[in-house]
């Protein structure tokens, strides 16, 4: 017998487990059927092709009929629901008489933070269940009263299909016949009955801003990457080139033309991008291309930093296998893959994962704690174990459903430190000890890095951590943290720095140049020249360069020869490679007309020979993070602002390539460099050259080092140094 209250809690919509009442059930009265539908004038059960007219039994709109001589339940798919109201009569196979699509051992496994497949569990999925087609939803809520799935297929109405309660506040249910397209979101109610429209944090596809709610979505993708994927496994990215082309999506390049609807730019679609992006760094040589965030986001200004929707790429540029079609051109093409990946905050929209029940699930309540307070977004709960597989499960996810070969972390520093950006005592917690370090979310890095190292061997994760953590990329067996690479901003600073320096002055500022390589191979080291370097009123590369318009090219030029020459892997956000002078914007597409002129053609044609060359020459790649590939011949010549050092490749001893830099506008004529050996080196690159747009001056293509002993070296070169240029010059074969 059926407790009236328990009927009056599903009325009111508080019930948290209404199949247990709603769907068919064996009872003693014999087989019953129970339908909540508060909307409809009539109510049916169709089976075996009768008609079986319900019964109200509670004025909420509980429908009711029970077939006395029926002993048995019939499969889920074996009857429908025929309701008739104002649009007519419609039928359709009861959600509530399915069974839950998420077994105990998820629900374990979520619960102790170790559910390393969570989004094929969670979210949405269109599967068949038990020999019914639909869609299962489910969603974690625990200090909700109410969870219903709402969206398209039910005019979204939360009263129609309320989900069940499963152990650890996991909501569930299988609604038949919700196909992929279709969009919905959770409406929560929580202690308080405040009433949350929420979208669905393992969703795999979203609506294009300004909607933001999820989208059923299924994955139809045929890969053909198999060689690439065996390649990458098989093989240590450490000793492999890395030069990574870094990528806004929407506007490297757009079509031409007035905005469309709503002003939203003339974006290229991923398979248009597949088609013109993907050739083109294949042609520059760049073997990888580093995406600012496709996951959702709802804010076009945020360039993607301020996630809404962790498992789901932007539908900005097309569909989840439109992207995955990406991928795989990339692939196909040679080219990796690296996605920015933020882990370290989310933002307050409403419809995202802020307060996501009524509490503060995926955030810390005390804002000292759970904000940050400069970027107006939550920090995650990194102690709370369903939290950290919340994150573990979206990296992984990016691996394994979309073949991504690299995730850059964004803000780690953020993450490492409870008083990052504090401005005082007051406004931060110390840890247990009394510290000042997160230890929760050092503890979830180092899980990070070592769950994407044993399930994706050849996968990097790459940390932008601008302070001085120390053994960021060192093994978490050591008491590192176990990322695979680590931004220099150290170096990007100093460089930088250098190089808006009149080079009158320059003499004074040498240990700019040079003070990187002092804690060089500290750490495994990417040298970046981001998209962070080319907004907020700091200028373009180019701009930043000091000099006449000459100069500032002569400079960009020296700048990115001196930096491929340099210990650590190489990226460059684009445009860089075409010399554009104005600040990078989302909005607007890069300024592919300034090839036109011969001196900006010049300095992409300069970037794509040092990526060749950087290819080509192991000596330049293979022992980036070792000493022993790497030695100054002379880093103290600061009067004449010149440089000169030795890349060496461990393998081939006798292989070397000697990088000098002059950055001053005046030529050095018999400029003395000692090498290791006698004989003709070749000058394989050149800034100065007419090519690239400079002046012309250089050595004829090579040069005979002699016998003669210089800075500590048997042999010696004697070098014509071109003004604001960097030579490199290849051992003799």
């Amino acid at each position: 017998m059926v407790d009236l209250r328990d009927l009056d809690r599903l009325a009111d919509l508080r019930h948290r487990d209404p199949h247990t009442l709603l769907g068919r059930h064996v009872e003693a009265e014999g087989l019953t059927f129970r339908v909540f539908r508060p909307d409809v004038d009539e109510v049916a059960i169709i089976w075996d092709g009768v008609r079986h007219a319900m019964t109200l039994v509670h004025p909420g709109g509980i429908y009711a009929l029970t077939l006395p001589e029926i002993g048995t339940a019939p499969p889920p798919g074996a009857y429908q629901v025929a309701i008739v109201g104002t649009a007519g009569e419609h039928r359709f196979c009861d959600p509530y008489a399915f069974s839950p699509t998420i077994g105990a051992l998820d629900l374990h496994l979520f619960g102790e933070g170790r559910h390393e497949e969570l989004q094929r569990v969670f979210g949405a999925h269109h599967r068949e269940h038990q020999g019914v087609w639909g869609t299962s939803f489910s969603v974690w809520a625990p200090a909700a009263e109410r969870v219903s799935v709402v969206g398209s297929h039910n005019h979204w109405n939360g009263c129609l299909h309320m989900m069940r309660c499963l152990s650890g506040g996991v909501w569930e249910i299988f609604l038949p016949g919700v196909e992929p397209g279709e969009v919905y979101k959770f409406e929560i109610v929580d202690a308080d009955d405040n009433i949350l429209i929420k979208s669905d944090p393992l969703g795999r596809e979203m609506e294009l801003r300004p909607g933001n709610a999820s989208r059923v979505s299924r994955d139809r993708y045929a890969w053909q990457d198999a060689a690439w994927l065996a390649d990458r496994e098989a093989n240590d990215p450490q000793t492999r080139p890395l030069a990574i082309y870094e990528v806004h999506l929407g506007s490297w390049r757009q079509h031409p033309g007035p905005r469309r609807h709503h002003g939203r730019p003339n974006w290229l679609s991923y398979r248009e991008l597949a088609a013109e992006l993907v050739p083109y760094v294949a042609e520059m040589g760049f073997t990888h291309i580093e995406l600012l965030p496709v996951m959702e986001h709802p804010f076009d200004g945020s360039w993607g930093y301020q996630v809404g929707g962790f498992f789901a790429p932007t539908s900005r540029y097309g569909t989840p296998d439109d992207f995955r079609a990406f991928v795989d051109a990339c692939h196909q093409a040679g080219i990796g893959v690296i996605l920015d990946w933020v882990p370290a905050h989310f933002p307050k929209d409403a419809f995202a994962l802020g307060r996501f029940d009524g509490t503060a699930l995926y955030e810390h309540l005390d804002a000292r704690q759970g904000e940050h307070k400069q970027w107006g977004t939550y920090v995650f709960n990194y102690g709370r174990p369903e939290v950290k597989n919340f994150l573990l499960a979206s990296a992984l996810s990016w691996l394994a459903e979309f073949h991504i070969d690299g995730l850059r972390c964004d803000a780690v520093a953020s993450m490492l430190y409870l008083d990052y950006a504090a401005e005082g005592a007051h406004d931060w917690v110390p840890n247990r000890y009394g510290g000042r370090e997160n230890l929760e979310a050092v503890a979830f890095l180092r899980e990070l890095n070592e769950v994407v190292a044993e399930r994706h061997p050849g996968c990097l994760v790459i940390a932008e951590e601008s302070t001085a953590w120390p053994g960021v990329t060192h093994a978490t067996a050591r008491g590192g943290l176990g990322f695979d690479l680590k931004w220099n901003m150290g170096w990007m600073h100093d460089t930088l720095a250098y190089f808006q320096k009149d080079p009158i002055h320059r003499a004074f500022h040498h240990n700019l140049l040079t003070f990187g390589l002092m804690y060089a191979f500290s750490e495994r080291f990417v040298l970046p020249l981001s998209h962070d370097e080319v907004v907020h009123l700091k200028r373009s590369l180019l701009d930043k360069m000091a000099g006449d318009r000459w100069q500032k090219l002569a400079n960009l030029r020296a700048l990115y020869a001196h930096m491929w020459a340099h210990p650590g892997k190489k990226l460059l956000f684009m445009g860089g490679e075409l010399g554009v002078w104005g600040e990078w914007s989302e909005e607007e597409p890069l300024d592919w007309a300034i090839l036109g002129d011969p001196d900006h053609a010049g300095l992409q044609r300069l970037m794509r020979d040092l990526n060749h060359l950087y290819r080509e020459i192991p000596a330049m790649w293979r022992a980036d993070h070792l000493p022993t590939g790497f030695s100054w011949v002379d880093a103290n010549d600061s009067a004449q602002s010149v440089v000169s050092y030795l890349r060496f490749d461990p393998d081939s001893a006798d292989d070397y390539l000697l990088a000098v830099g002059n950055f001053t506008p005046v030529p050095r004529h018999g400029y003395r460099v000692g090498v290791p050996r006698a004989g003709i080196h070749q000058e394989v690159l050149n800034t100065d050259a007419t090519v690239y747009g400079g002046s012309g001056m250089g050595n004829l293509g090579a040069v005979e080092a002699v016998e003669v002993e210089s800075h500590g070296r048997p042999a010696s070169l004697t070098l014509t140094l071109p003004p604001l240029s960097v030579l490199y010059l290849r051992a003799p074969s």
